[in-house]
């Protein structure tokens, strides 16, 4: 949760990188609490045409934050923040954007900073 909240701190800080920990630990959160959006907009009946208000107010008030973080992640790896748009192109762009966010930290400095891997340790 403490990544989750980091993220959240650095709202549209897309200066540095993140580490691979900080990008899928605030996804799984993320997913968490998409799914109790969902959940409550069904619950609470606000899904009555299929898409309730809650889920939509959630992924816009994280739409920022989501961004920031993914393009931190790709710095980390020593790409540059376009590569975010490889996941548009069809079928193949998911996946390569998927192993490139997998990839694991550039050693040592690169272009964005230290790797904050080390500077944690």
């Amino acid at each position: 949760m403490n990544w989750y909240l980091k993220v959240l701190k650095q709202y549209a800080d897309f200066k540095g990188r993140a580490r691979r920990k900080e990008f899928w630990m605030f996804e799984l959160f993320h997913m968490i609490f998409m799914v109790i959006a969902i959940f409550l907009d069904v619950v609470l009946g606000l899904a009555d045409t299929g898409v309730g208000i809650l889920y939509p107010i959630y992924l816009l008030g994280t739409f920022v934050p989501t961004l920031a973080v993914t393009v931190r992640r790709l710095q980390d790896i020593g790409k540059i923040w376009t590569w975010i748009f490889i996941g548009l192109v069809p079928a193949i762009g998911g996946i390569w954007l998927l192993i490139l966010l997998a990839k694991d930290s550039d050693q040592g400095e690169n272009n964005y900073g230290i790797n904050p891997k080390l500077a944690a340790a």
